[in-house]
């Protein structure tokens, strides 16, 4: 409007210079007119003066006519351009009420109030700066000890109207405000001042010493409210304390998983009384959490604070619980996810008690590769299941739960090549059926009886009750003798070398030898025990007594109680043992025969008697265990 008021000036001046330059013309050209280059008569000069100034008045009229005809112009020029501003304002109009109903003002928010709302820019500030400014200056007004609502007053000017405060605008209303609210300026800027009158009321009544007496007041009632709150969670506790002190007695008993004793009474005691302290701990800082914001709030210039403590709580609890709804739909996926797997793996785990128990049988499907299988069935469910649940699980979008993932994923990877080796091992083993928990096998110089198998090892217990653990991966690098699976299948073997001289009948040693073994418990008597001669040596011959047995584990005992009969039976015969290394002669020498030997003694012939002299002779046992 200013710029149309500019260049309505411009008109006027360019039109004045015009008519005085117009007007400028015709008088010279009047003079020049009547300038007589003759000399004329006195009486010609009267005339011609009188001439001249007639027609000066008529030019001068006709001028005052011109510009009475320039000021008619420019009131039309005036005129358009009020025609203009109003079709503007109707078309600014019309605009900002299709934008009402979709555009937020912005609102002046003061001591939590909200007082007006603003829409539109004024002197370079946007409506949310305004809305800021207006509601600073409102609360530092209202906290004036002297303050004196009623001396607003309202101020006009071309741009505005202002609502003042001894000589400050406190807040100003434009035609632009009038226009989104519907009222005229005057009415908006009126309303405004009973509006914000009101609230300086208000915070006048709020600020004045007998507010600030209750206030002091009730900050000290709360102090002592909070004491006696302490006081009372104290009293309450040691009350508490001293009833679980006498339940030790009368109706606490201990806790056992089968026979081992968790928590005696005087434990549950203890663990009862830490749980009541940290009940009491708690319930003091909940106390707290509603004294302090309490006491701050009492205050107006520690409101905010109180706020923000409470947010400090309420800020966390409420994105937690609001977390927990949102995550509800996925939680019911994953329960749906992990009970369909549940039931897939209980499928696997029957179908595998099944076949290994022989219920069940699937063409060369051993039933000692049923529980590996399932195990192994078991853990790739698991595996698939985790998969599936991983995009549903809180924060798995998110970068540092990536990230966490892929670093366990890359430490777990470098640091576990030999425990992979170890389990992909005993894969190998389960299905080669090299041997089975319980079974007696031999690991290079190590003998015994398995009686764990894990993933990773498995654990010997040798005869000496030893425990031997050995990787698995070490057990596919070597060969493994199992004893007793030839035990249950065939008969396991065990066997023994005697070496006795050539002086003794081979059949009859070889009879002893049977029959020792026949004698032996644990030995079988089908298929029969038999005799080897595995070597005839320079001095002596090797015999090998070999027998049947079912029961592996007794290998040991049943070798032992072999040897003994061995010995026993030769004995009876009246067959020495003997590895002799050197010609003997006899020459009354004692027999190697045991002393307490019952056996019925042969007569003695005049050979066995008689004196004979030796080169030297030695005797050796080599029973081997």
């Amino acid at each position: 409007m200013k710029r149309a008021l500019l260049y309505l000036s411009f008109i006027v001046i360019g039109a004045s210079a015009s008519l005085s330059a117009q007007l400028l013309k015709e008088v010279r050209n009047f003079l020049k007119d009547s300038i007589d280059t003759t000399v004329p008569t006195p009486q010609a000069v009267i005339d011609s003066d009188s001439l001249a100034f007639v027609k000066m008045q008529l030019e001068l009229q006709e001028a005052k006519l011109n510009e009475a005809n320039l000021r008619m112009q420019l009131e039309d020029i005036q005129l358009q351009h009020l025609s203009g501003d109003s079709l503007k304002k109707v078309k600014q109009k019309i605009r900002i009420d299709s934008l009402r109903a979709v555009t937020p003002g912005v609102p002046v928010v003061v001591e939590g109030d909200t007082l007006f709302y603003l829409y539109a820019k004024n002197g370079g500030f946007s409506a949310k700066q305004r809305a800021e400014m207006e509601a600073e200056s409102i609360e530092e007004l209202g906290k004036k000890m002297k303050l004196r609502p009623d001396s607003l007053y309202l101020e006009n000017t071309d741009t505005g109207t202002s609502l003042m405060y001894e000589g400050k605008a406190i807040t100003t209303i434009t035609d632009m405000d009038a226009m989104w609210t519907g009222v005229s300026r005057e009415q908006l800027a009126q309303d405004q001042r009973e509006i914000v009158k009101a609230k300086l009321d208000k915070m006048k009544r709020a600020h004045s010493f007998w507010q600030w007496g209750k206030r002091i007041g009730l900050f000290f009632l709360v102090i002592a409210c909070q004491w006696a709150l302490f006081w009372l969670t104290g009293w309450v506790y040691r009350k508490v304390k001293l009833r679980i002190e006498k339940l030790k007695d009368t109706k606490l008993k201990p806790f056992k998983i089968q026979n081992y004793e968790l928590l005696d009474t005087e434990r549950q005691v203890k663990v009862i009384i830490f749980f009541a302290n940290i009940g009491r701990w708690v319930l003091m800082a909940l106390q707290l959490l509603i004294s302090v914001p309490l006491l701050f709030s009492i205050f107006p210039k520690t409101k905010k604070i109180a706020f923000t403590i409470l947010s400090y709580v309420w800020e966390p609890v409420r994105s937690i619980g609001l977390g927990v709804v949102h995550y509800i739909p996925n939680l019911f996926t994953i329960c749906i996810i992990w009970i369909a797997v549940r039931y897939l793996v209980r499928l696997v785990k029957y179908l595998a008690t099944e076949i290994e128990a022989e219920r069940l049988k699937l063409g060369s499907f051993y039933a000692d590769w049923a529980m590996p299988t399932y195990h192994i069935v078991r853990f790739l469910l698991y595996a698939f299941m985790i998969a599936m649940v991983y995009p549903y699980l809180p924060g798995a979008k998110s970068g540092v739960f990536q990230g966490i993932s892929v670093f366990i994923g890359l430490i777990v990877s470098l640091g576990s090549s030999t425990v992979i080796g170890n389990i992909i091992a005993g894969l190998v083993i389960t299905y080669m059926r090299s041997f089975n928990v319980g079974d007696r096998i031999k690991l290079n110089d190590t003998t015994g009886n398995v009686i764990e198998k894990t993933p990773l090892v498995i654990r010997v217990r040798t005869p000496k009750n030893e425990i031997v653990t050995i990787p698995n991966s070490f057990m596919m690098s070597t060969q493994t003798v199992n004893y007793s699976n030839s035990a249950r299948q065939y008969g396991l073997i065990i066997h023994s070398e005697v070496t006795i001289g050539y002086d003794a009948p081979w059949r009859k040693v070889h009879q002893l030898l049977i029959d020792a073994a026949l004698n032996t418990p644990g030995v079988q008597e089908d298929p029969a025990p038999f005799v080897l001669e595995t070597s005839l040596s320079d001095f002596y011959p090797v015999y090998q007594i070999n027998a049947y047995i079912k029961e592996a584990d007794k290998m040991p005992r049943i070798l032992s109680a072999l040897h003994q009969n061995i010995q026993d039976c030769f004995n009876n015969a009246g067959v020495e043992i003997l590895s002799p290394h050197y010609n003997a002669v006899r020459n009354g020498n004692a027999s190697t025969i045991p002393k307490d030997d019952l056996r019925p003694k042969p007569a003695a012939s005049a050979a066995d008697v008689a004196p004979s002299s030796a080169t030297g002779s030695t005797t050796k046992d080599e029973l081997n265990v």
